[in-house]
């Protein structure tokens, strides 16, 4: 399935590659950095990362930010706030928060892909008050009740 999604394209990063599938079943786009110089992301920090894009993201949708697998396996670099949300209100420069979780400085170029976007359906919640909640079984067990 597909979707139109209005781009607008930063002088900033014009002549980065525009958001693409790396291959025909991948569910998100990679993002560039669109740096002008190279940051080095040290073990323990983050740093806000600039894309050089605006995106209109339909109403109804969001574009969930979600780190690159390659990046947090071999470097232990993430999305610090994995999934970060693009709403379909935000007119800003769409921006990505890396932090390295690694042991060792990393390296952010012009051009490194540094993430990945999914376009992804929002269900609106509509709150009803109630006395309380049903039962179930789990009940309030959480953070680990059900063990190893």
């Amino acid at each position: 399935m597909e979707l139109d999604v209005l781009l607008e394209i930063l002088g900033h990063a014009s002549d980065l590659p525009l958001p693409s599938r790396a291959t025909s079943g991948s569910s998100g786009v990679d993002l560039t950095a669109a740096v002008e110089s190279e940051i080095v992301l040290e073990p323990g920090t983050s740093e806000l990362i600039p894309t050089g894009l605006k995106v209109s993201i339909p109403y109804g949708y969001e574009w969930q930010i979600r780190p690159r697998s390659g990046n947090a396996l071999k470097h232990g670099v993430t999305v610090l706030n994995t999934p970060g949300t693009i709403d379909s209100d935000y007119r800003g420069e769409v921006k990505i928060i890396l932090a390295n979780l690694g042991r060792l400085p990393f390296k952010v170029k012009r051009g490194d892909r540094i993430a990945q976007a999914v376009l992804s359906p929002v269900i609106y919640p509509r709150f009803r008050i109630v006395d309380r909640v049903p039962e179930t079984k789990r009940g309030e067990g959480g953070f680990g009740h059900s063990g190893k």
